[in-house]
């Protein structure tokens, strides 16, 4: 692999590594944020849905800026106001203010997956691809795992505000890191809105998409309890927690990297071998979500969280692989788009419904109940990988 791969590989998961230690300081945060402002889990639970509710919202129509201004500017003014996001949560000083700061936070990084996926599908040829999205997809496991251990870790020894500060500083030098040094070989678009007519006809398209409400709601929720959980449940303290978070993101950014070489490598037809080992993931998850129901010691949560972060955490840069079969090059950013709203979407519903059944019923029925989502999201991309793409000519081919 040439240079120029490794450089657009490198800065954009970089990018993806700062922008997601900003983002996801939230879901490290969630045991602070209970303290300082008395909240109950349900309350918890509305946290993580502001924060997606303001991804989901702005998501779309920033996808259409990258589209139009190009993926280096957006992603850089995106991380600068990431790291602004960041530093408002730090400053809130009530509930109220505490929601529309992490609003904030969440709308900017609307820019991250258009962005960084135009920058691979359009800068890195084909062959390449899918290993590509797997190392950037690292980018959100490995910032989500650095800003567990920041957060908690700084916690400890100064205020919970200090690790929001140094995310934020993070931010700032990496969002001029990339302006200087990032090139891109990607055109500009005048087009002004992004036109979903094409895909709303495309069935396997919309069954993942479908898929992608179940698979978020899974993910989303369990990044954003693991340490509430662990620190309630396995009775440990809040640092622990944020140790046996960044094991999850360890864990799933390898399950990333791993996947997207066999999606390369396996033979067969590329929506049926990379459709195989989406489902794979999906059962996994359903089947560690019941694990995780029954641990009661550090030991055991920490086992068993490290194998649920490889397969739900992991599924995410095989998601856009298998959206890459089912449409052409050209619908591939309103896809990627369009796929990544239906992730989000089902992340504004899980995370308070995960709160009320721990607080009604116990931690067990949550973890149940995301086990019940990933069975349907398994049986929808069964249903994808017995049916052929609808599009002649699909973004990743066999060839």
């Amino acid at each position: 692999m040439d240079r120029s791969y490794w450089r657009t590989v490198s800065l954009v998961t970089m990018w993806q590594v700062s922008a997601s230690i900003c983002y996801y300081t939230i879901f490290a945060a969630t045991p602070f944020f209970r303290t300082e402002f008395g909240l109950s889990r349900f309350q918890v639970g509305l946290v993580v849905t502001t924060l997606t509710l303001g991804y989901a919202v702005f998501l779309l129509p920033l996808g259409v800026l990258v589209d139009r201004f190009g993926e280096r500017l957006t992603l850089v003014l995106g991380l600068l106001g990431l790291a602004t996001g960041t530093l408002l949560v730090a400053g809130a000083s009530t509930y109220a203010l505490l929601l529309a700061a992490v609003f904030v936070l969440g709308s900017l990084y609307g820019t991250a997956i258009p962005g960084t996926n135009k920058a691979v599908f359009d800068n890195i040829t084909s062959g390449r691809q899918n290993l590509a999205m797997g190392i950037k997809q690292v980018g959100v496991t490995g910032g989500s795992g650095i800003s567990a251990l920041l957060i908690t870790g700084l916690e400890a020894l100064l205020f919970w505000q200090a690790g929001f500060f140094v995310a934020a500083g993070v931010g700032v030098v990496v969002s001029v890191i990339f302006y200087l040094f990032y090139s891109s070989d990607s055109e500009q678009s005048d087009s002004d809105s992004l036109s979903f007519r094409v895909l709303f006809s495309n069935r396997p398209y919309i069954l993942l998409a479908t898929a992608g409400l179940f698979l978020g709601a899974a993910l989303f929720t369990t990044t954003g309890y693991t340490v509430l959980y662990v620190e309630e449940s396995v009775d440990t303290s809040a640092a622990f927690g944020g140790i046996v978070l960044a094991l999850v993101q360890l864990f799933g950014s390898i399950g990333r990297v791993l996947t997207g070489w066999l999606s390369d490598i396996l033979p067969g037809k590329p929506h049926v071998r990379i459709g195989l080992i989406l489902i794979a993931q999906s059962i996994g998850s359903a089947i560690m979500f019941v694990v995780v129901a029954s641990t009661s010691t550090a030991l055991s949560a920490a086992i068993a969280f490290s194998v649920l972060g490889f397969f739900v955490l992991g599924y995410t840069g095989v998601y856009y692989s298998v959206m890459a079969t089912l449409v052409s090059a050209d619908e591939m950013g309103g896809a990627t788009a369009g796929g990544q709203f239906a992730l989000t979407s089902g992340a504004l519903v899980a995370p308070p419904t995960f709160g009320y059944l721990a607080d009604a019923i116990g931690y067990r029925a949550s973890w149940l109940f995301l086990a019940a989502t990933m069975l349907v999201a398994s049986g929808l991309l069964i249903a994808i990988v017995r049916t052929s793409p609808y599009v002649t000519e699909p973004a990743v081919s066999d060839s």
